[in-house]
């Protein structure tokens, strides 16, 4: 049977469409009649009069994007196993073993000293306008839940504000405000602030300044994402800003400093430029010789984050973290984005999430089995609900602690400021308004936080904040829920054999049973008894 994986030269993220939207070419995508005198509403067409911008999705800097490729296998392939005995990590009593009892906390790091509540945490948000715009709702949201938050590549190099001394950072604004909006609403030390680096933050001296300014403890080296493989990108429409981005050392394009090009963005001949960061070269000796430089500047903790990169280097990232004893390794499946990475890349490129993260399972068990160090490990690419997160968990069991989500959440927050800029104009669409028309009403968390946190500390919230802080609400409860069912009443007790392969490839690729396997000898015992 002839499939089609990938839809090609029309989609929303680059605002194209066919003209005969019903009669596409599979292979490539366009119309089945492509008719002379057509103003060029597909890719191939809107490229031909604006070229590279094309590449990426648009518009830039208020929405989020991710592939629509339709992989052979994904997490809909396996179902979760429930059973009708015991209970572990409970008592095997009716009226103890009930899904409120589930445990989701969980403690990692070398001294077991980071502490969240849930399993979550959102991996490198950086300088993009989406996760500038957000973050208020993004850090609170997650420090009041006590889970991770990833402060991502080139927020340092990106602030106008930035003091940078001999190349070296010395005082920033928006750094210091991201650090200090999630430490600030911190409860009893759960969750964490991670500062992310990539080469130009490294050349900045980004986590020196985080550790030693800003009281920063986990920091995150960085090789790439599951959006792509390449440094991270963003738009620029103020030509001050790309001069001063270009005289930091970014790549810029085009010139502006150019005399040609800024005349042509003066005239309108184009409206942003683009900035692009460098790609890092992986070198053992100078990975070897980083984590010990954080070391000696006062890291407690320090993580790796990976991309959708070739089995091979899946296998350099485990061995290194390994190695080198980091406390948390995050591998990031093909697919996922925040900001604007190409939009094609982001379609085409890298390992799949089901796939990467069944060989992480595979290295780690190997070096396990060896007796090795092994951090803890987090998986993300495309999360969204506790099915999957049970799912990652169990798939990567026991190795895998935690579940990186970014597109989610911050649609998640996004979605609860617009509701509160609505309530605050008293312009509440009907589909919210049938809730009420204040936050207590519409937001079903707003009671139980508004007791906790006091009157005074509540109605200082952003709207932003409680809408990530109860869609993880709901996370915790279907993923207890789902728990319970598995009677696994802690994270602990998650197990591959918890999960069942619906067809035999997810089985192939997984080493996950076929559902048809299942307990199949456990069975025979039974009933031959």
């Amino acid at each position: 049977m002839s499939v089609t994986f990938s839809k090609i030269n029309a989609t929303a993220a680059t605002l194209t469409k066919n003209r005969t939207e019903g009669s596409v070419v599979p292979a490539s995508g366009m119309c089945v009649t492509c008719v002379d005198g057509c103003i060029g509403m597909c890719e191939i067409g809107k490229s031909a009069y604006r070229g590279h911008e094309v590449i990426y999705p648009q518009p830039f800097g208020v929405i989020t994007t991710a592939s629509e490729k339709t992989y052979p296998v994904d997490y809909s392939h396996f179902n979760i196993m429930g059973t009708a005995v015991g209970a572990k990590g409970v008592e095997a009593d009716s009226d103890k073993a009930v899904f409120p009892a589930v445990d989701l906390g969980v403690a990692f790091g070398h001294d077991k000293g980071l502490k969240f509540h849930l399993p979550l945490v959102i991996p490198g948000i950086g300088s993009t306008n989406i996760a500038k715009n957000n973050w208020e709702g993004l850090a609170i949201g997650s420090a009041l839940a006590g889970t991770g938050l990833t402060i991502g590549e080139n927020v340092v190099g990106m602030d106008p504000e930035s003091v940078i001394k001999k190349g070296r950072v010395v005082d920033t604004v928006d750094l210091k405000r991201r650090v200090h909006l999630f430490k600030d609403n911190q409860c009893d030390g759960y969750g964490a602030i991670i500062v992310q680096a990539n080469i130009e933050d490294t050349r900045l001296g980004v986590q020196e300044y985080a550790i030693a300014e800003l009281g920063v403890e986990c920091v995150e080296l960085k090789w790439g994402q599951g959006a792509k493989d390449i440094g991270g990108e963003v738009k620029i429409t103020d030509l001050k800003k790309a001069q001063l981005l270009y005289e930091r050392g970014y790549i810029v394009l085009p010139n502006p400093t150019d005399p040609t090009v800024i005349k042509a963005f003066d005239r309108g001949a184009f409206k942003e430029f683009e900035r692009h960061s460098r790609v890092g070269m992986v070198e053992e000796e100078n990975f070897a010789k980083r984590v010990n430089e954080l070391r000696k500047a006062g890291a407690k903790y320090i993580f790796l984050k990976t991309g959708a990169y070739r089995p091979a280097d899946l296998a350099r990232a485990i061995k290194f973290a390994s190695r080198y004893k980091l406390d948390l390794l995050t591998v990031d499946g093909a697919g996922g984005g925040t900001g604007m990475s190409p939009w094609r890349m982001m379609n085409e490129w890298g390992v799949p999430p089901v796939e990467l993260h069944s060989l992480l399972y595979q290295y780690a068990k190997r070096l396990s089995d060896k007796g090795e160090y092994l951090p803890a490990l987090a998986v993300a690419g495309g999360f969204t609900f506790e099915d999957q997160i049970f799912k990652g968990l169990a798939l990567g069991a026991p190795f895998v602690k935690l579940v990186g989500m970014a597109r989610a959440p911050i649609a998640a927050a996004m979605v609860g400021k617009t509701i509160g800029r609505s309530i605050d104009s008293n312009e509440i669409p009907v589909y919210i308004g049938r809730f009420g028309n204040s936050r207590d009403e519409i937001f079903v968390t707003a009671s139980s936080l508004r007791k906790e946190l006091g009157n005074k500390e509540f109605e200082r919230l952003p709207a932003g904040a409680l809408g990530l802080y109860t869609y993880y609400e709901r996370l915790a409860q279907g993923l207890r829920q789902l728990m319970a069912g598995s009677r696994k009443f802690a994270l602990e007790f998650i197990e591959r054999n918890d999960l069942a392969s619906l067809t035999q490839e997810a089985a192939n690729i997984s080493g996950i049973k076929y559902i048809m396997d299942v307990d199949q000898t456990e069975a025979e015992k039974i009933l031959d008894n």
